[in-house]
């Protein structure tokens, strides 16, 4: 071993252990007991743990705590006394701080309770800060902060129902059609594209409009908390060539679900659909959605405050049941219950909604459909209007499906492929089929994306319902590439509806070729 190396070895010896001090119990430094635990170890031990017990004979007068407990309960109580905050904590048989007998508390209004040492310091008593509603909006309320009868007036809270102040006129209102405008001999609820959240808004469903007239149009699921207490017009605004169009509400509070039914009628809908079916998690955590199947009174009565605040049609779409409730005596016990209370029109998703394990993509296709349940509510309830929805693409199962309920919903079909309602006004309502071809529509689409642009609205966000206008077709890949560049997005619709085109006629051309 060389000198380096042995110098090197001596002083290692000549170092104490350190590792073996900090193993080594921590000494009291009142009364040279010792504290368990191993000192700068990083681990945090129970206030009772850090205080090895004396023995009996041994135990000073100080047992129980030591120097610095009185100092940090004081801080924390902000009491001056070092002698009150020491008896503010309870101490056991053994000495041990923080163990024993609970703390004793203020009554309301300060004064000690039952049992208080005297000398301890009295706690405030515990205060309420202002509660928050679904609708995330102070509630007035007994106790509930320092909201006044005025101040809920102004927030729509009096007993009119929670945001009546808050009701103004539409935007831009639009009036329904006139009667007798449609299409006699057939029902409201004969062809219907579902809700769909994030897809049906107002530019969607104007382009579906284009390509059907006749077809029932349903909003996006709408909460009540975001009508009552949000931006009313960036919710209920929408085109006056979408008629029919329904709203759906998401919502279990009667009440509001009124108040909400009275603003869909003043802004000219043509339907009030409450949302029974939703199984994702964050709609349960309102309280609304699929798992209202499993509370039909509270639906029933729902149903009945809306049919009481407005004259519109009030509806209900829902599941054929929950979780593994598989029985058809479920859903018919819901029809039967939400029937009494008025309601005459019923979409059925013909799936089980399962509440925990499957998200929402995932509820639309492990549970397997039952037609033959919906099919059955409307043999043993033939005086109602009972629709289908689930799983129904072709024009032929809709077919099939008419002859057995009295309408069809379709939902992501009809988003994907918008062409496949080309032929429905003729078909099913026999009627005159508004749209010739697929480059009549495009420029109709045209036309509202130029208003959108003039008026400063992002014509790419509309835009993206579009995007399968040309499904089916050769070219129709390089034209969705075209509509979806970001770098174009800067420039005219019309300047990008001239390279979409031009790039789909190549490659039809070169598919000819």
């Amino acid at each position: 071993m060389g000198p380096g190396r042995r110098l090197c070895a001596q002083r290692a010896d000549a170092r104490p252990d350190r590792r073996a001090a900090q193993r080594a119990p921590a000494q009291c430094r009142a009364c040279g007991g010792h504290r368990d635990g191993a000192r700068g170890s990083g681990t945090r031990l129970r206030a009772q743990d850090r205080h090895r017990p004396h023995p009996p004979a041994l135990r000073p007068a100080h047992a129980g705590r030591h120097p610095g407990v009185a100092g940090r309960v004081r801080r924390r109580l902000g009491t001056p006394d070092s002698r009150h905050a020491a008896e503010a904590l309870a101490h056991d048989d053994g000495g041990h701080a923080g163990a024993g007998a609970p703390r004793p508390h203020a009554q309301p209004g300060g004064r000690p309770a039952p049992g208080a040492r005297p000398g301890a310091p009295l706690l405030p008593p515990a205060r309420r800060g202002p509660q928050r509603d679904r609708g995330r909006h102070t509630r007035a309320g007994r106790g509930q902060g320092p909201c006044t009868a005025l101040a809920a007036r102004q927030r729509g809270g009096d007993r009119r129902g929670r945001g009546a102040g808050l009701l103004r006129e539409p935007l831009a209102r639009a009036e329904p059609p006139a009667e007798g405008s449609g299409v006699s001999g057939h029902s409201p609820w004969r062809l219907s594209v579902a809700p769909m959240m994030d897809w049906t808004d107002r530019h969607c469903r104007y382009l579906h409009r284009l390509i059907t007239r006749h077809t029932l149009l349903y909003t996006e699921m709408v909460t009540t908390g975001a009508l009552i207490h949000g931006d009313q017009g960036r919710h209920l605004d929408y085109n006056a060539e979408e008629h029919p169009v329904a709203l759906q509400l998401g919502g279990s509070e009667p009440e509001d679900l009124a108040q909400c039914a009275r603003l869909a009628e003043r802004w000219g809908y043509d339907e009030v659909n409450l949302n029974c079916g939703c199984p994702s998690e964050r709609v349960q955590r309102g309280a609304f959605g699929a798992c209202l199947m499993n509370e039909p009174q509270l639906v029933a009565d729902c149903v009945k405050a809306m049919r009481d605040a407005t004259a519109l049609p009030v509806t209900v779409k829902h599941r054929i049941g929950t979780d593994k409730i598989e029985s058809y005596d479920f859903v018919r016990d819901f029809v039967g219950t939400v029937a009494a209370a008025g309601c005459e029109v019923f979409i059925v998703h013909a799936r089980n909604a399962w509440l925990q394990g499957l998200s929402p993509k995932e509820n639309r296709e492990i549970p397997p459909l039952r037609y033959e349940l919906v099919a059955r509510l409307k043999r043993d309830f033939p005086q109602l209007t009972i629709a289908i929805n689930g799983g129904i693409k072709t024009p032929e199962q809709i077919a099939e499906q008419l002859a057995l309920v009295d309408g069809v919903m379709v939902g992501r079909e009809a988003y994907h492929e918008p062409w496949s309602m080309a032929q429905w006004d003729s078909r099913f309502f026999g009627a005159t089929d508004p749209a010739a071809s697929r480059e009549q529509v495009e420029e109709q689409w045209l036309q509202y994306l130029d208003r959108l642009h003039v008026a400063g609205v992002s014509w790419a966000y509309a835009m993206r319902h579009a995007l399968g206008l040309w499904n089916g077709t050769p070219g129709a890949r390089r034209w969705r590439q075209v509509w979806s560049d970001h770098r174009l997005k800067t420039l005219a619709p019309r300047e990008v509806a001239a390279q979409a085109t031009a790039a789909r006629l190549g490659a039809v051309a070169l598919a000819a070729a």
